[in-house]
């Protein structure tokens, strides 16, 4: 995860080629109820404003993290999962009568696997890129971006070209867990 960028801008192509990528995640019924809400360049200060106020920055931790030229806020839309699943083909299921009815919430499942498909796809073409949780200020991102109250903020994405000044997340030195302790066998 990249915590300071370059404020060189990202080719809207290029973020095309990303969400391209991201579209061939795996999606419950091929419904792909997700999308990017993308700000580039000083569009971003819109979701800074609202997530991180001014006054809050002068101690934030990772001021690289604010050049980012781009900030997407990926969102995952209940509904659609609902409206896909009434469709003929699916309507067996019962999981078109709502989001209650759905024992685990695919939007959530599917918008994380398109958002670490295109992690995975940054990575590739040089990018640097960081996923984090709108923490603070959701209710202000929400009014700022204009993203509806039925709509799950799953995070945010930074995208730039890193820079070499980052120091590690706090977190960085936590051992990563060994796969023996991962795999379980019945």
């Amino acid at each position: 995860m990249t915590r300071s960028f370059s404020p060189r801008p990202v080719d809207p192509e290029l973020l095309e080629h990303l969400a391209d990528l991201a579209s061939r995640a795996p999606s419950a019924g091929k419904t792909q109820g997700w999308h990017l809400v993308v700000l580039a360049g000083a569009q971003t200060s819109l979701f800074w404003n609202a997530s991180l106020a001014p006054e809050r920055r002068a101690d934030f931790a990772f001021p690289g993290l604010l050049r980012a030229p781009v900030i997407g806020v990926a969102v995952a839309e209940p509904e659609a999962y609902t409206q896909r699943y009434a469709e003929p083909d699916k309507a067996a299921t019962g999981l078109g009568v709502g989001p209650d009815a759905w024992s685990v919430p695919y939007w959530t499942v599917d918008a994380s696997m398109a958002v670490m498909t295109l992690l995975y796809a940054a990575e590739d073409v040089g990018l640097g890129a960081l996923f984090f949780a709108v923490f603070h200020g959701e209710a202000e991102v929400r009014a700022a971006l204009g993203i509806a109250p039925e709509h799950q903020v799953i995070g945010a994405i930074a995208l730039g070209w890193p820079e070499s000044d980052e120091r590690p997340g706090r977190s960085a030195a936590r051992a990563r867990r060994d796969p023996s302790a991962l795999l379980r066998s019945v």
